[in-house]
């Protein structure tokens, strides 16, 4: 699909990701009981769900609750919403440590909700789609590290990236542009093409030019000043004006 996306199917697509979300954290504890929920919300080009656990996912896991998300989807299971008073919606949770901290930080007044979906019950604000079924095709994709509430003194959490689309054949040309962009990825070609190379020794994202890549780093930004100049920018004066807003 090309162009911009209309309102309702951006809406769509928000409401099965999220759904596919819930989908994903009812495997995950089903298999494991002893993980502990974060958060799972719907993103511009998927979901993910973070799990407070001391494992670590593999693409093996993946693989596997990719193939146990498709039965609770096949049961076309009934995404039901539930409001809460503040008390009963901790009782519910009160296994839950994270869910827990997010009820607290809800301010008095709003609506504390949940979704159902057969035996699995989530924190959530929606929206979903009405039943597990019309979650036609996903893809569970990666795996990252990620901080609770991006606080890098907070728990380490594992977060499982995945996407979902409308159907099949919008899911296949997502999958097609990601592996096109990784074919693309500048730390690949990099190596590849003897341009530059990263050492940890000497510093995470610190890159070592090789001659050839020194090569491509002069001509483009030969191109680049030569573009401001033409147009012109005065890179004299353009950086006396930096430096005082820096030293405002």
């Amino acid at each position: 699909m090309s162009g911009e996306l209309d309102s309702e199917l951006i809406d769509l697509r928000k409401r099965i990701r999220h759904s596919a979300a819930h989908v994903l954290a009812d495997i995950v504890t089903r298999k494991h009981p002893d993980i502990r929920l974060g958060i799972g919300p719907p993103t511009d080009d998927g979901f993910y769900y973070d799990f407070l656990t001391e494992k670590t996912f593999s693409e093996e896991d993946l693989n596997q609750l990719e193939k146990e998300m498709q039965a609770v989807i096949d049961d076309d299971l009934e995404f039901v919403y539930r409001e809460y008073e503040r008390e009963k919606a901790k009782s519910i949770n009160s296994d839950q440590p994270l869910k827990l901290e997010l009820i607290d930080d809800i301010p008095d007044g709003e609506v504390i909700s949940t979704y159902t979906h057969g035996t699995f019950e989530d924190l959530c604000g929606g929206p979903h789609v009405e039943s597990t079924g019309m979650i036609k095709a996903y893809k569970l994709l990666n795996v990252a590290g990620a901080y609770w509430r991006g606080d890098e003194k907070r728990p380490m959490l594992q977060r499982i990236y995945g996407t979902a689309f409308e159907n099949s054949d919008e899911l296949e040309q997502h999958l097609n542009n990601i592996e096109e962009a990784r074919k693309r990825d500048h730390r690949i070609l990099g190596k590849r093409l003897n341009l530059f190379s990263i050492s940890e020794d000497i510093g995470p994202g610190l890159v070592i030019w090789h001659p050839k890549g020194a090569t491509v780093r002069g001509i483009v930004e030969d191109f680049w000043k030569s573009e401001h100049v033409s147009a012109g920018y005065s890179l004299e004066s353009g950086s006396d004006e930096i430096l005082k807003a820096m030293n405002k």
